[in-house]
């Protein structure tokens, strides 16, 4: 009798302690788990800003006039001469003045230490044709007034050049490549464009942390002014072939390189949509325009564009697609008009022997909201 209390009150113990036991590490898992729910709480919330951000449509807005800018100086050492518009004597200065408003969202204003904090020991390369070297011009005086000037650097290396900020090792590069793919001449100095060929362009875009591609304008030269003799595929050479045939094919080959070489945990890649031109009626159609288009009511989607976006749909690599082309439409303000080289009074006066560049943007300008958006989207 006295061993089978002696075992109930041993049984009885047991199970206070283990009562006990429970009850403490039961309260303990709801204040983890409560701690871990204030936590995904505060997780959603940034992941839900930055969600908003990304899903806001940065292409579909209006152009609003704001005092406070342009970014930078004119006098930008970096700017080549055919995009300082006003020291080449363009009598307005409206254009710098433009801020890009999206209908649902702000873009927030660039701030380059902000910027070059967020892209320390960091490799940014913008790869295309002359308009992506503008949009590289705009980038670089963006950053460069907050950088001692013992502290910046621009080098050379082939086809690409490089802005450096040396204390924040941020590297700020333009890569020549119209086509992406491969333009070589034959013995016969004829030009042949390589639709499947890519790597001689491509290794210098290994091991980059950010890419900005474009490619667009020399796809659509024609006739005298082509930028090909013959397109070849494989050992098939075409004299004639559809231009968006070819550019379908061309921008497929860079998408396989993506898809085969990037690791998207390491590189962000971004392909900005084509930059409109406003060089109808002989040329002249941007000369002399003093403000943006207010808006289009149906707005123009280039082929172009759409066949962009069906290759960045068959791609597995995420590739952020940077719609600047019906927010630059409406500028036909921006770009250089006859100011693309340094005028006289005679020349001004005598206008009718100019070309007028209705392709490239004056600096600062239009790149500079690009830019702003680019910055957004990292």
């Amino acid at each position: 009798m006295a061993k089978f209390q002696y075992t109930n009150f041993i049984f009885f113990w047991f199970s206070f302690l283990l009562f006990l036991s429970l009850a403490v590490c039961s309260r303990y898992e709801q204040e983890e788990l409560q701690w871990l729910d204030d936590k995904d709480d505060e997780i959603n919330m940034v992941q839900n800003r930055h969600s908003s951000l990304r899903s806001c449509d940065f292409g579909t807005g209006k152009w609003v006039y704001d005092q406070s800018y342009p970014l930078y100086d004119a006098t930008c050492p970096y700017l080549s001469t055919a995009v300082t518009c006003r020291k080449n004597g363009r009598p307005d200065s409206d254009y710098e003045k433009w801020k890009w408003k999206p209908h649902d969202c702000e873009i927030p204003r660039f701030h380059a230490l902000d910027f070059l904090g967020r892209m320390r020991r960091k490799r940014i390369m913008l790869v295309g044709d002359s308009i992506v070297r503008n949009q590289w011009e705009s980038l670089v005086c963006l950053v460069q007034s907050v950088i001692p000037t013992a502290r910046k650097t621009v080098t050379y290396n082939g086809p690409t050049m490089a802005f450096q900020a040396l204390d924040y090792e941020t590297s700020i590069e333009f890569c020549w490549a119209p086509f992406l793919v491969e333009l070589k001449q034959s013995p016969g100095s004829k030009r042949i464009l390589h639709l499947d060929l890519i790597e001689e362009n491509a290794r210098y875009w290994r091991e980059v942390d950010v890419l900005v591609f474009d490619s667009a304008h020399w796809w659509t030269h024609t006739e005298k002014w082509s930028s090909w003799d013959f397109l070849m595929e494989g050992n098939n050479a075409y004299k004639d072939m559809n231009p968006m045939v070819a550019y379908e094919k061309g921008l497929s080959t860079w998408a396989n390189w993506i898809d085969l070489n990037l690791d998207p945990r390491k590189t962000r890649v971004f392909f900005r949509s084509m930059s409109p031109r406003h060089n109808r009626e002989n040329g002249w159609k941007c000369y002399n325009q003093r403000e943006p288009i207010g808006s289009f009511s149906h707005p123009h989607v280039p082929e172009q564009l759409v066949v962009l976006r069906e290759v960045l749909r068959r791609m597995r690599f995420p590739v952020y697609l940077q719609d600047i082309t019906t927010m630059s439409a409406l500028r036909r303000d921006g770009h250089p008009s006859i100011y693309a080289r340094a005028l006289g009074e005679k020349a001004k006066r005598e206008m009718g022997g100019y070309s007028s560049d209705c392709s490239h943007w004056c600096l600062p300008g239009v790149p500079d909201t690009w830019n702003e958006m680019l910055n957004a989207m990292l």
